[in-house]
């Protein structure tokens, strides 16, 4: 028992040094883009989905993403649109693929 005590302890003690060092150090990193949303690509996302033809709606760029074998629904696709949500280097892959653009001009 004693044992385990001890080591929940140094458990505790490493977590607290770690919480303590990335509190330090989170004004280095940059987590969102310079507006506060949490992609820069979202607002291209848009644009491009609008000016595809035939007036595709944020349901059916997910159907057309699903078949590309990326799993995302309506709701992520306006998360990701308004900035709320973070958007991998491979969703932008996929992305680009399906809106017929390249990566720069989502990252533009």
């Amino acid at each position: 028992k004693k044992h385990i005590e001890l080591r929940f302890a140094n458990r505790y003690n490493n977590i607290n040094n770690n919480y303590k060092m990335s509190k330090e150090m989170i004004f280095m990193y940059k987590n969102r883009a310079e507006n506060g949303l949490f992609n820069i690509s979202g607002a291209n996302i848009r644009k491009y989905r609008q000016a595809l033809p035939g007036k595709v709606s944020q349901r059916m760029l997910a159907d057309m993403l699903q078949v590309e074998g990326l799993d995302l629904d309506k709701n992520a696709i306006q998360k990701i649109e308004t900035g709320l949500r973070f958007i991998t280097d491979i969703e932008i892959k996929i992305f680009a693929k399906v809106l017929h653009v390249s990566y720069a001009d989502l990252l533009d």
